[in-house]
C-alpha cells in the first residue's frame, strides 16, 4: 500500500462535494473548523452546483474535476468531502488510478463516500481515510468528530495506535491482524460486478458500518458478503453503531440481529466502534493499514501501522 504524504501544519485541505448538495450555513460551520484545526480550507463555486434530478451536487464530471483539480494541485495537501447521501459511484469511473496514486494525498469521507475510499484503497493501492465531513460532523465542532484520531491520521507519520471508544463491545472474542478495510456496506455492495469492486486480500479486517437499515437488511447485506466469498477472507469484524437499524417497535435490534449472524464467525467481532455513522463524534480509521482487533478484556482496534509518510 502507497501512504499519501502528511498532512503539515497549515496545510491546504480541498473541500469537495463527490456525492448530494448540502445546506450553506453546515458547508460554512464546517469551513470554520478546518481554519480552527489549523489548515487552509480551499474550494471554488463547482462545490455548490446542483445538477438535475437535485439530488447531487453538480454533473458528475463537475464533482471528478474538482476531485482532479485538487489531486494535481501541488499546493493542496489532503482533500476533504462535504457530505455523503448519494453520486460517488458516479464519480468513480471519472477518476485516473495514476493520478491518485501519483499525487500522494490523504482523502477523506465516510457513508456514499466510501465508494472513493475503496477504489483508492483497493484499484489504485493508496490508504485513504474513513472520518469526519463538513455536514453535521466538522460542523458541528468537537462534539461530532474525534479530533485526536482525525490529526492523527492524516498528520503523523506513526501508528494512530489504540482505539478504545466507549460502547464498544465483543461479540466473538479473541483477537486477529490484517489490513483495515470497508466501511458503509451499502456502498460496497454496490461495487461488486463493477470494473471496480470491493476485492479484499486474504486475512483483512472489516469494517461493517450502516445507518437506517432494518435488521433484515442487515441480514440481507451479510449473506450477500458471504455469497460473493469477501466474508471469508475476513479475519475480524469490526461493526459500527448501526444508527437507526432497530424495528420501530422494538422487538428486534441491528446489534442482537448481527451478533446472533455472527456467533459462529471464526474470527474475534466487536461491536459498536463510532466511525462514520454516529451518534457522538466520529473517529476516523485509515483504509489499507494493518490493525489488530482485541477481543477480550478491555476491547480495542489498535493501529499498527502508519498511514501518511
Amino acid at each position: 500500500m502507497q501512504k499519501p504524504r502528511a498532512v503539515p501544519s497549515g496545510g491546504r485541505l480541498a473541500v469537495v462535494a463527490p456525492a448530494s448538495p448540502f445546506k450553506r450555513d453546515e458547508f460554512d460551520a464546517g469551513v470554520d473548523e478546518i481554519r480552527r484545526l489549523g489548515f487552509e480550507p480551499v474550494y471554488d463555486d463547482s462545490v455548490f452546483a446542483r445538477a438535475a434530478p437535485g439530488y447531487v451536487a453538480g454533473t458528475p464530471d463537475t464533482r471528478a474535476k474538482a476531485i482532479r483539480a485538487a489531486l494535481t494541485d501541488r499546493s493542496i495537501h489532503g482533500i476533504i468531502g462535504v457530505r455523503g447521501a448519494y453520486g460517488s459511484a458516479q464519480v468513480v469511473p471519472l477518476l485516473d488510478v495514476d493520478e491518485i496514486r501519483q499525487a500522494g494525498k490523504p482523502f477523506i469521507g465516510y457513508s456514499d463516500l466510501t465508494a472513493i475510499l475503496n477504489f483508492m484503497a483497493i484499484q489504485c493501492g493508496v490508504v485513504s481515510f474513513h472520518g469526519p465531513m463538513l455536514y453535521e460532523c466538522l460542523s458541528r465542532g468537537q462534539s461530532k468528530y474525534d479530533r485526536a484520531s482525525f490529526l492523527n491520521a492524516i498528520c503523523r507519520p506513526a501508528p494512530v495506535g489504540e482505539l478504545s471508544p466507549a460502547g464498544l463491545e465483543v461479540v466473538r472474542a479473541g483477537e486477529a491482524r490484517g489490513l483495515l478495510l470497508g466501511g458503509t456496506v451499502t456502498q460496497l455492495l454496490a461495487t461488486l460486478g463493477t470494473s471496480w469492486p470491493f476485492d479484499p486480500p486474504q486475512g483483512f479486517v472489516l469494517f461493517f458500518e450502516e445507518v437506517g437499515e432494518r435488521p433484515y437488511r442487515l441480514d440481507r447485506m451479510l449473506l450477500h458478503l458471504q455469497q460473493s466469498g469477501v466474508l471469508a477472507r475476513a479475519s475480524a469484524i469490526v461493526i459500527g453503531e448501526l444508527n437507526g437499524c432497530d424495528e420501530p417497535n422494538g422487538m428486534l435490534t441491528g446489534r442482537g440481529v448481527m451478533a446472533e449472524l455472527l456467533s459462529d464467525f471464526p474470527g474475534p467481532v466487536l461491536i459498536g466502534f463510532p466511525s462514520g455513522h454516529t451518534k457522538g463524534p466520529v473517529f476516523t480509521l485509515p483504509f489499507g493499514v494493518s490493525c489488530r482487533v482485541v477481543a477480550r478484556g478491555q476491547p480495542r482496534l489498535v493501529i499498527e501501522e502508519a498511514a501518511v509518510q
